[in-house]
């Protein structure tokens, strides 16, 4: 079996992933690693809640590893955080090289990370990459995935797409310009159920906040 760490962002692509990646004969995800921004204890980009974050690996069963950065984090101090955190890997899963990611099409990102972990002696695993977009996202809807959207890009997507849930009715008003995933950053979601939980997350919908004159986010908190 070859072992494998998840790139865990919290949305839906990290979910599919390791959905995917389970049902490999040859495969075991061994944990999950998860970039944190210090100050704000929530998920880089996502803004999900790290107490969300601990209940998502919690439902997986996978332990997580995170990477700790702070506010307005420039590329050098990323990658330091990143390869400390691929050293922490390595120590508790002795043979571990191989870390995985939600990529779906962006080629720039898939080679950034290509490059990025061969220097550091690991190699990558993207098995949702040159997916077709829009089937995939059928898919994983029909599949059983459930999640909400936690960030609306509006230079991209109207704001008013923020606290939707990722379901058929969500991707029939998506406009043709968007992609039916976001991968181009048009908006995050956080996961709250589906084929790669044990059980499903309550979640409720707190604050709305515009932030940077352009990112939509909307608090999702447990609901218990």
């Amino acid at each position: 079996m070859t072992p494998i760490l998840l790139s865990w962002s919290g949305g839906k692509d990290a979910a599919w992933t390791l959905h995917v990646l389970r049902s490999r004969p040859h495969v075991t995800v061994v944990g999950l690693l998860t970039t944190v921004t210090e100050g704000y204890e929530r998920i880089a980009m996502h803004g999900i809640r790290r107490g969300i974050l601990l209940a998502q690996a919690q439902a997986t069963g996978l332990p997580l590893i995170e990477t700790r950065i702070p506010q307005q984090c420039d590329n050098a101090r990323y990658e330091a955080a990143f390869a400390a955190a691929l050293v922490q890997a390595q120590e508790r899963w002795p043979g571990l090289e191989t870390i995985a990611f939600g990529d779906l099409f962006l080629e720039d990102v898939r080679a950034w990370r290509e490059a990025l972990c061969a220097r550091l002696g690991w190699r990558i695993e993207t098995p949702l990459f040159g997916a077709d977009t829009k089937a995939l996202a059928r898919d994983m809807i029909a599949g059983g995935l459930r999640a909400t959207l936690c960030c609306v890009d509006t230079t991209q997507l109207d704001g008013g797409f923020s606290g939707r849930e990722f379901d058929a009715s969500l991707l029939a008003e998506l406009p043709e310009v968007v992609d039916p995933c976001g991968e181009r950053g048009e908006f995050h979601t956080c996961v709250h159920a589906g084929p790669m939980f044990s059980h499903p997350l309550a979640l409720r919908q707190g604050e709305r906040v515009l932030r940077e004159d352009r990112f939509a986010y909307v608090d999702l908190e447990p609901a218990d």
